[in-house]
């Protein structure tokens, strides 16, 4: 009956969704493990825990929690419980790891939000967040058993690290967060959601003692997935809140845009001394050729007239013929001599804008080309996305990659900023992109979404044709869009990824 109800709940569930904060957002890749041994059509063993996604269709759970699929796999069904959506999966065991206590499980038919390992310092009496589903809250809340196969939101647990031990030569956390049975498998995470440690195991409560929770460590967590060729994100920064991070990004892209404009300033005020060097230069130069054409003009009038001073000598001397000659040429001289005069240059000038220098502000429309964007960390949140360079060619009028249309915040009263707000098909955050070409700052600002909030924003979105070059018309429908997207996220982000960009040339 029980590999009945399974095998039914791979086809049909039911939906769940999490609040939009860094542990919930973490809770949407964590899953419920169950295991049904089967041996001639009789249950011989069941079993359930909890594991977390470092890969879309790939889970991590406790060795010991898929110990009957290791040993009788033609007798095991292994089931993936996500906490949202409407199906349950089944997987297969593709790594496992005793001494670590450790597995790694692929399963098909989704994809989920992976999570992230957090390789920073911890401390002890630092906050950490348990996720996963113990099994004393399954037996005072399921009907039946149906319930252990419905997808539901993990149980979060806090507490504090009490330090790192070891234990049979693996390296393991002790800490606080209340675990029971179930919880094996489950994420231990930092206040940020990412993972520090995979829950193992608890002491027992004797007498009156406190229990306490072994988690298997990050440092094994990587070396098993490394061993296993396994991918996975590391984040290495430590833990900010949000509300602090924006609150002092604010003010960097406050004095990022102040110097930005004493920067256009000083470039401005050096295009108008280049300006007015260019045209005293042009005026100079048009002064001493106004004096030049009237020297010329002069010594023409004086050769003219003593060429027609010298036709007398030769007609007192019976040279008729030469003296005619000699008046002729005076007077053509004299001639050209007042011609020349008459059509000197004036000294003013009226310098063309192409021989003036070149300016050396920019357009906010101007295209900049290939740059390359280096991620400020001091400035940034990270969670679980990559701290790589970003390569973006930024074209004429908010054309981002030659193909995305972005909006220009100044036609709203923010300046000279571009945004756009990407809602994708296959992943579950929305991100709002936003590139300054005066600081040249890029930024993503990403929401890490539940499945409800990501339906709604993609309801927002609609359909907008995903082109640069828009007329007036599709780029303010591109407008309300954006708009209406926003008005569906979340108060906060999870994530703010800063970037300074500089030319790929």
């Amino acid at each position: 009956m029980i590999r009945l109800l399974l095998l039914l709940a791979l086809t049909f569930g039911l939906a769940s969704s999490a609040s939009a904060d860094d542990i919930a957002a973490t809770g949407r890749g964590v899953v419920r493990v169950v295991t049904i041994a089967v041996v001639d059509d009789q249950v011989v063993g069941f079993g359930h825990g909890s594991g977390f996604a470092v890969a879309p269709n790939r889970i991590v759970t406790n060795a010991h929690v898929v110990d009957l699929a290791e040993r009788y796999p033609d007798n095991v069904v292994v089931g993936i419980v996500p906490t949202e959506g409407t199906k349950s999966y089944q997987g297969k065991v593709i790594a496992y790891d005793s001494q670590r206590d450790l597995a790694l499980i692929e399963f098909t038919g989704a994809r989920l939000p992976p999570s992230a390992l957090y390789t920073g310092p911890m401390n002890e009496g630092d906050a950490v967040v348990s996720l996963g589903f113990p099994g004393n809250v399954d037996l005072a809340t399921a009907r039946s058993a149906a319930d252990y196969i419905r997808p539901m939101t993990p149980v979060r647990s806090e507490g504090v690290l009490s330090g790192r031990r070891v234990l049979s030569d693996i390296e393991v956390l002790l800490h606080t967060a209340s675990i029971a049975r179930g919880n094996s498998g489950g994420p231990l995470l930092d206040r940020c959601g990412r993972v520090i440690g995979v829950n193992s195991a608890i002491t027992r409560g004797e007498d009156g003692d406190s229990t306490f929770g072994f988690a298997i460590a990050d440092t094994e967590l990587a070396g098993f997935l490394r061993d296993s060729k396994q991918p996975y994100a590391s984040i290495g920064t430590g833990c900010t809140s949000i509300e602090d991070r924006l609150r002092q990004d604010s003010d960097a892209d406050a004095r990022a845009t102040a110097d930005a404009a004493s920067a256009r300033r000083d470039a401005a005020a050096q295009d108008a001394l280049a300006r007015e060097g260019a045209v005293e230069k042009a005026r100079t130069e048009a002064a001493r050729t106004r004096e030049n054409v009237m020297a010329i003009a002069g010594l023409l009038l004086v050769a003219g007239a003593l060429v027609i001073g010298s036709a007398g000598l030769l007609e007192s001397r019976g040279q008729r013929r030469q003296a005619i000659w000699a008046v002729s040429v005076g007077g053509v001289a004299v001639l050209v001599a007042i011609i020349v005069f008459v059509l000197r240059p004036s000294g003013e000038v009226e310098v063309p804008l192409s021989a003036l220098p070149k300016s050396r502000l920019a357009t906010p429309d101007a295209a900049l080309g290939k740059l390359m964007c280096t991620l400020i960390p001091e400035r940034s949140r990270i969670t679980i996305s990559s701290s790589e360079d970003v390569p973006i060619e930024w074209g004429a009028k908010g054309c981002m990659n030659g193909k995305t249309q972005y909006v220009g915040a100044r036609n709203l009263g923010g300046g000279g900023r571009f945004d756009r707000v990407l809602v994708p098909d296959a992943e579950q955050t929305v991100s709002v992109l936003s590139f300054d070409p005066a600081t040249r700052i890029y930024s993503n600002t990403r929401y890490l979404m539940s499945a409800a909030g990501m339906a709604a924003a993609r309801t927002a979105r609609g359909i907008v044709p995903n082109v640069c070059g828009m007329d007036d018309t599709a780029l303010a429908k591109l407008t309300s869009q954006q708009a209406a997207i926003r008005a569906v996220l979340p108060p906060l982000p999870n994530e703010k990824l800063v970037y300074s960009c500089k030319s790929a040339r």
